[in-house]
């Protein structure tokens, strides 16, 4: 445990900022996985749902969560993913 007080504080501020990221992280695990499932059953609000994902993903970069090619390689990767499997149907 820290006796310093800035070093309290730091813990403090880290905790948050922690607990801030992870659901981050979390909505945008959530909104990828939608867009997914949404594009294997052909839904018609697929579109929506890509286009959500990728503002959550924007966002997390933008708010310092993910870094902005992490981003990059994950909207890359789920544009790769949802073509194929609109082509594959």
């Amino acid at each position: 445990m820290a006796n310093i007080k800035s070093q309290i504080k730091r813990n403090k501020q880290n905790e948050r900022a922690r607990l801030r990221n992870k659901a981050v992280k979390a909505e945008v695990k959530t909104r990828t996985k939608t867009a997914i499932v949404a594009a294997e059953r052909q839904d018609d609000n697929s579109v929506e749902a890509l286009r959500l994902a990728v503002k959550r993903i924007d966002m997390a970069a933008a708010k310092g969560v993910i870094h902005k090619n992490q981003a990059a390689n994950r909207k890359s990767r789920l544009m790769r993913r949802i073509a194929a499997l609109s082509a594959a149907k």
